[in-house]
């Protein structure tokens, strides 16, 4: 099964006519973007979270952009955990049977080698997964596949904090794309064994460095990633075009077609 749905669920005052919105064109997924800081209350994620169960809609959060986790600043590491911590705090509210998957992107290499940062951010996503475990947040922390080659997060790289910290995880289609110029489905298979898949995608523009941005998805593009994903999986696929719910309503029509 794989449920769509958009990046971007809106303000307070507009969340619940636009869920209302998708789940009347058959998207079952929408992931709030919390990337310029968190918005909601208690209150409002607690009314949201019921009003998206009601239409099965399942809410995934993205953390904000400006988050390193490998910074050489101790106080930009403490602020990177704060906003995924913010984000935990409210995504624990909106109560859902599944795990509230919160992504982020967890750093860049900087001047350290690329061990070295693994390294790093094990050590800090395993400090947060213990926060998460005691405050008993009903969350799961997702790392990002990164389309930038000088940015963490190869498919390799997420795979193995998987692996070695048990965190979810969140497979950017596009980014992979950006990253190994092709969507190497054989490789995220063997690197992501698991049932359930959080996935991202949209149409992208890639130069030599990777990922430059993203565009309207192609329906082409829909086909292919569709044909690649395994049909025992149960996956979220959130579409991040500038035209989020018109691209997620494309591949489903891809989907269903």
């Amino acid at each position: 099964m794989i449920r769509f749905g958009p990046a971007g669920l809106g303000g307070v005052e507009d969340a619940i006519i636009n869920i209302e919105n998708y789940a009347k064109q058959g998207l079952k997924a929408c992931e709030v973007s919390f990337t310029h800081g968190v918005y909601l209350g208690k209150e409002d994620a607690l009314r949201i979270g019921e009003f998206a169960k009601k239409h099965d809609i399942y809410l995934s959060i993205h953390a904000s952009y400006y988050i390193n986790l490998n910074s050489i600043e101790k106080e930009k590491i403490d602020a990177s955990k704060k906003r995924i911590i913010d984000c935990c705090k409210i995504g624990h509210y909106f109560n859902q049977k599944e795990k509230t998957r919160i992504v982020f992107h967890a750093g860049f290499y900087g001047k350290k080698d690329a061990e070295e940062t693994y390294q790093n951010l094990k050590k800090q996503i395993i400090e947060l997964l213990e926060i998460v475990k005691k405050n008993k947040w009903n969350v799961e922390l997702c790392p990002e596949t990164m389309g930038k080659k000088n940015v963490f997060g190869s498919v390799e790289e997420i795979s193995r904090l998987v692996t070695e910290t048990g965190c979810g995880f969140c497979i950017d289609l596009a980014h992979v794309l950006a990253r190994y110029g092709d969507y190497n489905f054989d490789l995220i298979k063997k690197s992501f064994p698991r049932k359930e898949w959080h996935c991202h995608f949209s149409g992208i523009v890639y130069g030599d460095k990777g990922e430059r941005y993203h565009k309207l998805t192609p329906r082409e593009e829909w086909k292919k990633v569709l044909q690649g994903i395994p049909g025992d999986k149960q996956v979220v696929i959130i579409n991040e075009s500038p035209e989020p719910v018109s691209d997620s309503v494309l591949g489903l029509e891809v989907y269903t077609a």
